[in-house]
């Protein structure tokens, strides 16, 4: 039997209209080095990693400089990023299917993820290598949950007691994931992750407890966080 290899899938052509910038946050500079070095080298370096694809957009003027950065020893694609992240992730699949076998597993991460730890990698990688569905990392909810009303008031109290922030790396069977998530874009579903293509297509990804510090840059603010946590780890190693 052929032991089935793991490969990354980064979508990376998003704007990060939130940031209030005019680089995409993925290119934001953060304890030395660009976002999304520090989320693709966290991958690459890990040993069970055999390659990579990143999506970026057409018109994107960053990445040729940071490509030319990049000390590789495993393969690494480019492919064109679609209008949304679910389009992009596709592309990114179609690419891989010309490496990879149908059975081979992808992670596809945030490159807005700056915070991997490798032992988080190797915790998802091990708890999911025989599971016939895959997963993702995840938190439980530790915060009160409202939801709202029309205008704005408190129309419930939500039970957290079941819910999870969805994380990334989320892994999946290449042929697998591929098809549920070409089914879903073709019946028009709203498609914010990986583990919702799956679930579209009947599937139940089982949840990985991850850490608080593999946050996603979205605001401002994360970035400030996101460097104190690089620090600390930087310092621990």
């Amino acid at each position: 039997m052929i032991t089935p290899r793991h490969w990354v899938m980064i979508p990376a052509a998003g704007v990060g209209r939130r940031m209030a910038s005019t680089i995409p946050k993925q290119y934001l500079p953060l304890a030395g080095r660009p976002v999304i070095v520090h989320a693709l080298t966290a991958l690459l370096e890990h040993p069970r990693i055999a390659g990579a694809v990143v999506a970026i957009s057409a018109d994107d003027g960053w990445w040729p400089d940071i490509a030319a950065t990049l000390a590789l020893t495993k393969p690494l694609r480019i492919v064109a990023g679609g209008a949304e992240r679910s389009y992009s992730v596709l592309n990114g699949l179609t690419a891989l299917q010309e490496w990879a076998a149908p059975d081979d597993w992808v992670l596809v991460h945030d490159a807005a993820r700056p915070g991997l730890r490798r032992e988080d990698v190797d915790r998802l990688l091990s708890e999911l290598a025989d599971d016939p569905v895959g997963g993702l990392l995840a938190i439980p909810v530790r915060d009160t949950l409202k939801q709202a009303d029309a205008v704005g008031r408190v129309a419930a109290t939500v039970d957290r007691s079941l819910l999870w922030h969805a994380l990334t790396p989320q892994m999946f069977r290449l042929g697998l994931l591929y098809a549920a998530l070409s089914a879903a874009l073709t019946r028009g579903l709203p498609i914010t992750d990986e583990a919702a293509a799956m679930e579209a297509a009947g599937f139940a990804p089982r949840l990985i407890a991850g850490r608080t510090d593999n946050l996603k840059i979205t605001h401002p603010e994360d970035l400030a966080l996101a460097e104190f946590y690089l620090t600390r780890q930087i310092g621990a190693v």
